[in-house]
């Protein structure tokens, strides 16, 4: 049985969205979350057209910040890719890159807080797919800094409400 829950994680170009995209492979549906960037930038919309080249004509693509509002009105299995720019676009969102670290943090962990409401209450499988921050390579200032920690903070918090959670390096899987 797969489980309902799964957070698959690792380095960039590490194979984890084919990864977390085989896992649904075999439902009849699935809705794909873009969770990032939702405005006209070419590198977005080109990361959003190879994705949507290689997966099932009956997968759905919603590019949306809302993620909780997804997972709680899906009706079937969900893929959300992927946390890390999630995180940029709530902070984004707020313009809070320069607000003081105590409130970037309290902002983004109520958003944490609803999105974990409704990974944790939706029947549907879920497979959510986030940067492991401890293997890359983060700039030394400030703001790289918050987000490394803040995606660290989410990683582990998703990870508690999952069923497994898989670490993909070079094309290869490890199940945690």
């Amino acid at each position: 049985m797969t489980p309902v829950k799964v957070l698959v994680t690792g380095g960039v170009r590490s194979g984890k969205s084919r990864h977390a995209e085989s896992l649904l492979a075999d439902a009849p549906g699935v809705t794909y979350v873009a969770a990032g960037p939702v405005y006209d930038d070419a590198d977005w919309a080109a990361r959003i057209a190879a994705h949507r080249a290689r997966r099932p004509a009956t997968w759905s693509t919603e590019e949306t910040r809302d993620v909780a509002g997804v997972l709680g009105t899906a009706g079937e299995p969900v893929l959300v890719d992927c946390l890390g720019t999630w995180l940029t676009g709530v902070i984004d969102d707020a313009g809070l890159w320069e607000a003081p670290v105590e409130q970037v943090e309290e902002h983004v962990l109520s958003r944490l807080d609803a999105l974990l409401a409704a990974l944790t209450t939706t029947s549907e499988q879920v497979v959510l797919v986030t940067n492991e921050v401890g293997l890359g390579v983060v700039p030394e200032h400030r703001s790289a800094r918050v987000f490394r920690d803040l995606l660290g903070t989410i990683n582990q918090r998703v990870a508690e409400a999952c069923d497994e959670v898989h670490l993909v390096i070079a094309g290869r899987v490890l199940r945690l």
